[in-house]
């Protein structure tokens, strides 16, 4: 069975960086495609950001040119580059496959402040 523990999350000031690691395990990483999600409080979750098994990318606009998805097949581990961080990326981030699995981590929660 699939499981992710994503962590690297943090309390931090507008415009700062932060970068956030999730490392699978119970699955063939280097032939699946992976992203990162998000949940604000009351909000639904949504897509941040994906990669493929070729390393092809894609973002929401929200983030695209501030944030970097890549990923190591060695190390098993998606990591989330997010630079020029804004209040409106508070949230708790989660990654899963994609297509999703129905298995999620506990999330790494990233709080930035004004």
């Amino acid at each position: 069975q699939v499981q992710f523990v994503e962590s690297g999350g943090g309390l931090v000031q507008a415009g700062g960086s932060l970068r956030l690691s999730c490392a699978a395990s119970g699955i063939t990483f280097s032939i699946n495609a992976f992203a990162w999600y998000r949940q604000a409080p009351g909000e639904q979750r949504e897509f941040v950001a994906g990669i493929g098994s070729s390393r092809n990318t894609n973002y929401d606009d929200s983030v695209k040119s501030r944030f970097t998805i890549s990923r190591d097949n060695g190390k098993n581990t998606v990591y989330l580059q997010m630079n020029s961080l804004k209040p409106e990326d508070t949230a708790v981030y989660y990654c899963n496959t994609l297509p999703l699995s129905s298995t999620w981590g506990q999330g790494t929660q990233v709080t930035v402040s004004s």
